[in-house]
Protein backbone atom coordinates (compact mmCIF):
# COMPACT_ATOMS: atom_id res chain seq x y z
CA UNK A 1 0.00 0.00 0.00
CA UNK A 2 3.00 2.31 0.30
CA UNK A 3 2.70 3.13 -3.40
CA UNK A 4 -1.01 3.97 -3.28
CA UNK A 5 -2.10 6.95 -5.36
CA UNK A 6 -4.50 9.75 -4.60
CA UNK A 7 -7.19 11.09 -6.91
CA UNK A 8 -4.77 13.70 -8.26
CA UNK A 9 -2.29 11.01 -9.34
CA UNK A 10 0.23 11.72 -6.58
CA UNK A 11 1.31 9.68 -3.58
CA UNK A 12 -1.53 9.09 -1.12
CA UNK A 13 -1.10 11.37 1.90
CA UNK A 14 -2.00 10.65 5.52
CA UNK A 15 -5.65 11.39 6.31
CA UNK A 16 -5.57 11.16 10.11
CA UNK A 17 -4.38 8.87 12.85
CA UNK A 18 -6.30 5.63 13.45
CA UNK A 19 -8.62 5.99 10.47
CA UNK A 20 -9.35 4.07 7.33
CA UNK A 21 -10.20 0.45 6.82
CA UNK A 22 -6.70 -0.59 7.98
CA UNK A 23 -6.64 1.92 10.90
CA UNK A 24 -3.22 3.14 9.72
CA UNK A 25 -4.33 6.70 9.01
CA UNK A 26 -4.36 6.29 5.23
CA UNK A 27 -7.44 5.75 3.08
CA UNK A 28 -6.07 2.51 1.64
CA UNK A 29 -8.52 0.22 -0.10
CA UNK A 30 -7.26 -3.34 0.28
CA UNK A 31 -9.05 -6.20 -1.45
CA UNK A 32 -11.17 -7.01 1.62
CA UNK A 33 -12.56 -3.46 1.88
CA UNK A 34 -15.90 -3.91 0.14
CA UNK A 35 -16.99 -0.52 1.50
CA UNK A 36 -14.28 1.33 -0.47
CA UNK A 37 -13.18 3.56 2.46
CA UNK A 38 -11.30 5.84 0.08
CA UNK A 39 -12.56 9.38 0.75
CA UNK A 40 -10.61 11.44 3.27
CA UNK A 41 -13.21 13.87 4.58
CA UNK A 42 -13.37 16.51 7.26
CA UNK A 43 -16.39 15.77 9.41
CA UNK A 44 -19.25 18.21 9.70
CA UNK A 45 -22.15 18.12 12.13
CA UNK A 46 -24.51 17.69 9.17
CA UNK A 47 -22.70 14.62 7.85
CA UNK A 48 -22.34 13.03 11.29
CA UNK A 49 -26.08 13.45 11.93
CA UNK A 50 -26.87 12.04 8.48
CA UNK A 51 -24.64 9.01 9.01
CA UNK A 52 -26.18 8.37 12.42
CA UNK A 53 -29.69 8.60 10.94
CA UNK A 54 -28.71 5.76 8.59
CA UNK A 55 -27.50 3.57 11.45
CA UNK A 56 -23.77 4.35 11.31
CA UNK A 57 -23.12 6.28 14.52
CA UNK A 58 -19.71 7.87 14.16
CA UNK A 59 -20.31 10.27 17.06
CA UNK A 60 -20.61 7.97 20.06
CA UNK A 61 -17.35 6.58 21.49
CA UNK A 62 -17.05 2.79 21.49
CA UNK A 63 -14.35 1.44 23.81
CA UNK A 64 -14.77 -2.10 22.46
CA UNK A 65 -13.24 -0.91 19.18
CA UNK A 66 -11.00 1.76 20.78
CA UNK A 67 -13.08 4.32 18.88
CA UNK A 68 -13.19 7.79 20.46
CA UNK A 69 -16.12 9.05 18.41
CA UNK A 70 -15.90 11.81 15.83
CA UNK A 71 -16.75 15.47 16.02
CA UNK A 72 -16.90 18.43 13.67
CA UNK A 73 -13.46 19.03 12.16
CA UNK A 74 -12.10 15.49 12.57
CA UNK A 75 -10.73 13.69 9.52
CA UNK A 76 -11.97 10.21 8.65
CA UNK A 77 -11.82 7.79 5.71
CA UNK A 78 -15.39 7.46 4.46
CA UNK A 79 -16.97 4.91 2.17
CA UNK A 80 -17.14 6.51 -1.25
CA UNK A 81 -20.78 5.47 -1.69
CA UNK A 82 -21.83 7.01 1.66
CA UNK A 83 -20.09 10.30 0.78
CA UNK A 84 -21.87 10.29 -2.59
CA UNK A 85 -25.23 9.59 -0.92
CA UNK A 86 -24.66 12.51 1.44
CA UNK A 87 -23.96 14.75 -1.54
CA UNK A 88 -27.51 14.19 -2.77
CA UNK A 89 -28.90 15.86 0.37
CA UNK A 90 -26.19 18.56 0.61
CA UNK A 91 -24.55 16.88 3.63
CA UNK A 92 -21.30 15.72 2.02
CA UNK A 93 -18.29 16.88 4.04
CA UNK A 94 -15.25 18.58 2.47
CA UNK A 95 -12.67 16.25 0.91
CA UNK A 96 -8.89 16.26 1.29
CA UNK A 97 -7.93 15.36 -2.28
CA UNK A 98 -4.28 14.52 -1.54
CA UNK A 99 -5.42 11.95 1.05
CA UNK A 100 -8.33 10.53 -0.98
CA UNK A 101 -7.49 7.23 -2.64
CA UNK A 102 -7.77 6.91 -6.41
CA UNK A 103 -10.31 4.08 -5.78
CA UNK A 104 -12.84 6.81 -4.94
CA UNK A 105 -12.98 7.51 -8.68
CA UNK A 106 -14.66 4.12 -9.16
CA UNK A 107 -17.77 5.78 -7.69
CA UNK A 108 -17.32 9.56 -7.65
CA UNK A 109 -16.23 11.71 -10.62
CA UNK A 110 -13.04 13.69 -10.03
CA UNK A 111 -14.82 16.94 -10.87
CA UNK A 112 -17.33 16.28 -8.09
CA UNK A 113 -14.57 15.65 -5.55
CA UNK A 114 -12.72 18.76 -6.70
CA UNK A 115 -15.88 20.85 -6.28
CA UNK A 116 -15.99 19.72 -2.63
CA UNK A 117 -12.26 19.98 -1.90
CA UNK A 118 -11.22 21.23 1.51
CA UNK A 119 -9.69 24.69 1.32
CA UNK A 120 -7.15 25.17 4.10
Amino acid sequence: MANAKNVLGGTLQLCCGNTGYTREGFCYVPTGDVGNHSVCAIMTDEFLAYSKSLGNDLITPNSMYDFPGLKHGDRWCLCASRWYQALAINAAPPVVLEATNVKALDIIPLETLQAHAYES
